[in-house]
């Protein structure tokens, strides 16, 4: 006869509150099970059961606010779910074990896996939470698909994955010192709001991983984070650029709060910090390949030989190349230039130069197409035509030999005028008389 037994599922909840050498909150009668450094990891950690842990300081106003709705829970879920409280004033490695930054904290432990609590402080908001991860366990156990936790700003544990959490004490590291661009919400855990945008904030984390971090602060735990950002309603978020950043540098998310609206938002935002793209000369086949192969379009332009055009001539040009390759950098296109004359098969693929130089084309490599571009080689008129380009408007014509040919390998500009070559003196005073 097949027999569950309830009771060997736990879940601790351990909130943590502020360092005080105050007694504990819950006495010896409760149904909240009072965890310490030394029985700690025979509890718990050794457990097969689920806990949800909390640390708590007994000078806390919000732990006190909160002890009535903490046993509530406790006491509701006996039988089924174990509640455990930590007091941070006597337990401060635990504290430091766990990183508790505020109080109270609540995480839930079952198995190796430590998750954070950040649902509304209620007892019918610590029970729901409570049986959602015991159905987890129980469906794993079973090998079937488990149901969402909170975790992060109240989404589920895998989702919530690559949302940062932030604090006061990591905020500065993280973010300002950093070097990526930030999303961050500042929420608080009983915020509705908040709630819903939470599973749409993890997902937007996700598709945005190496783009643009996202990180969440709950600002009830926070405060001084709360109070230096002007924090006045829940969710708000505030964007950080990329670069090392002072807090005057937050600028305001103005959004929609989808998935796909913070995706959308965020994307523009990096393509705007993204460095502009480098502009290569074409010398050889590693330039060819890097430009077009590696990407969806590449700008090959041919500029006039150094004999016909010094250098202040040539770098004039490519600074009309270079502001355009910032101008459209978030289409992550290729950039190549070459010198006229330096790969005649390759302008012949192109049907380059036969209006004179400078002369450009778009390259499709993967559609074995290409767009030539015939108006003034200026600021406004290869915008004008990238522009366009970009917008799906332009005739296109087909690579010839429906691939960009084999080039061979010339020597690369050294930033210097031309030097015409030399010719040899010719003398006649020793011809041979006839």
């Amino acid at each position: 006869m097949l027999r569950t037994t309830v009771g060997a599922v736990s879940f601790l909840l351990v909130s943590s509150w502020a360092w005080s050498g105050a007694h504990g909150m819950y006495s010896s009668s409760s149904d909240v099970v009072s965890l310490t450094s030394t029985n700690f990891d025979r509890l718990v950690k050794q457990s097969d059961a689920v806990w949800v842990v909390e640390f708590y300081a007994p000078w806390c106003g919000h732990c006190k606010s909160f002890a009535a709705d903490y046993s509530k829970a406790a006491t509701a879920l006996k039988g089924v779910v174990k509640v455990g409280g930590v007091n941070g004033d006597e337990d401060k490695g635990l504290l430091s074990q766990y990183n508790v930054g505020g109080f109270p904290t609540i995480k839930i432990f079952y198995g190796s896996k430590v998750i954070d609590y950040n649902g509304p402080r209620t007892a019918r908001g610590l029970v729901d939470e409570a049986l959602k991860v015991v159905k987890n366990k129980v469906d794993a156990s079973l090998g079937g698909k488990s149901s969402s936790g909170s975790s992060g700003s109240g989404g589920s544990e895998d989702s919530s994955k690559d949302v940062v959490e932030l604090t006061d004490s990591n905020f500065q590291k993280k973010v300002l010192d950093s070097d990526e661009p930030w999303l961050v919400e500042f929420f608080a855990p009983w915020c509705g709001h908040c709630q819903r945008l939470a599973p749409e904030w993890a997902k937007a984390a996700t598709e945005l991983k190496g783009k643009v971090k996202l990180g969440a602060v709950d600002a009830t735990v926070h405060t001084s984070l709360a109070s230096q950002y002007d924090i006045k309603g829940y969710p708000t978020i505030k964007f950080f650029p990329a670069g090392k950043k002072s807090s005057s540098d937050a600028e305001n998310y103005e959004g929609g709060r989808t998935a796909s609206d913070i995706i959308a938002w965020g994307t523009d935002k990096a393509a705007e910090s993204a460095p502009p793209p480098e502009l290569l000369q074409v010398v050889g086949e590693t330039q060819l390949s890097k430009g077009c192969n590696d990407h969806s379009l590449c700008v090959v332009s041919v500029l006039p030989h150094i004999l016909d055009c010094d250098a202040k001539c040539r770098n004039a040009y490519l600074d009309v190349l270079k502001k355009a390759g910032e101008k459209f950098k978030r289409h992550n296109w290729g950039w190549l230039w070459s010198q006229a004359g330096d790969h005649l098969n390759l302008e012949e693929a192109l049907d380059i130069g036969g209006f004179g130089y400078p002369a450009m084309a778009i390259v499709n490599v993967k559609k074995g197409k290409y767009s030539l571009f015939r108006g003034s080689f200026s600021n406004d008129g290869v915008g004008e035509f990238l522009r366009d380009l970009s917008y799906g408007r332009g005739s296109t014509a087909p690579l010839k030999g429906a691939a960009l040919p084999k080039i061979s390998k010339v020597d690369p500009w050294d930033g210097k005028d031309g030097q015409p070559p030399v010719e040899e003196d010719i003398s006649f005073d020793d011809k041979d008389e006839l």
